[in-house]
């Protein structure tokens, strides 16, 4: 690997763990708040539109706000998966610790490759038919474990990850397309669904700024920041770094709340999250490519695509966390 090649891997790798601190937020910010779960959800979505609005229009790789005329089913289709599991996200953790909630996303691309498998007939390998059973022996621990999620925070978790995994094979088996504009509209339809329900009268001046941190930050930075990573560094060495999120996402409530996480949860977690790196470990295998320009400096050209990549690899080509 040249000099050049090994300068792009790290500006991917620190983009990626830049992605990963700013979804660790969510968790600290929702605490937080004194608004109703509606609110919140409303409330985020506004601010992550004009976020992701700006991000679409004058990032080269959102395709611009043209690329909102032409979204396909495909693209819809993510958008309201990704919207559903965006509103559970942050209803999940107005009824259940961050922890369980962080944890229960991490479940999300091993559920990808069984949905793939169900749907598509996306063929599981042996790596994966492992981490799958891994995964769900860390999802018992946590759920049957003392303090594990219960009633309407497990419900919610569930379909958090569910919505989360078909949007991520859609998108895993639609490559050719920039899902910006969907992520974009699909925080449009989560304004649009809970605006009716929210009280924005009650919105004080600092559940403004969390709410507005939430939306920009937390998802327009947090997007922007893995669109960047995902040019880079192979999709699944994303998902590793993005794991990050899940160990630091109660960690901050922790320290700053002593919200801490049941022992069941936080063994649950590293099972969970051991399942991901061997679903994701193939992914040290990469050497990006370069083209010389006229005169003379190389430029970042697409990316190779890891052979017979699961749909966990695709994780980082939309928005990695709700």
């Amino acid at each position: 690997m040249g000099e050049d090649a090994r300068a792009a891997h790290r500006r991917g790798q620190a983009y990626a763990v830049g992605a990963a601190l700013a979804w660790s937020t969510a968790g600290v910010l929702q605490r937080e708040l004194s608004v109703d779960a509606a609110t919140q959800v409303a409330g985020r979505a506004f601010f992550a539109v004009l976020a992701l609005l700006a991000f679409v229009r004058w990032s080269k790789h959102g395709g611009g706000l043209r690329a909102f005329a032409s979204l396909g089913r495909a693209e819809l289709a993510v958008a309201v998966c990704t919207g559903i599991a965006s509103s559970a996200f942050i209803v999940a953790l107005n009824h259940t610790t961050v922890a369980n909630v962080l944890f229960m996303q991490a479940v999300a691309p091993i559920a990808a490759a069984l949905i793939a498998w169900l749907a598509l007939r996306e063929p599981i390998s042996g790596r994966t038919g492992l981490a799958m059973a891994i995964a769900l022996a860390g999802v018992g621990l946590m759920v049957g474990g003392p303090g594990g999620a219960r009633g309407v925070g497990l419900a919610l978790s569930v379909l958090m990850t569910l919505s989360f995994a078909v949007s991520v094979v859609i998108t895993r088996h639609r490559r050719d397309i920039s899902m910006a504009p969907a992520i974009c509209l699909s925080q449009a339809l989560v304004l649009v669904t809970f605006a009716p329900f929210s009280h924005p009268g009650q919105i004080g001046r600092n559940d403004l700024v969390l709410i507005a941190l939430l939306g920009v930050t937390q998802i327009g930075l947090g997007l922007a920041f893995l669109t960047m990573a995902a040019r880079l560094i192979p999709a699944a060495e994303v998902a590793l770094i993005s794991l990050l999120e899940v160990v630091l996402g109660p960690l901050w409530v922790w320290l700053a709340l002593s919200e801490r996480p049941s022992t069941a949860t936080l063994a649950g977690g590293v099972v969970v999250i051991g399942a991901v790196v061997l679903q994701a470990a193939p992914a040290a295998r990469y050497q990006p490519r370069f083209s010389s320009s006229s005169d003379g400096s190389s430029d970042e050209v697409e990316m190779p695509t890891i052979a017979s990549p699961s749909p966990a690899e695709t994780r980082a080509s939309t928005s990695a966390s709700m």
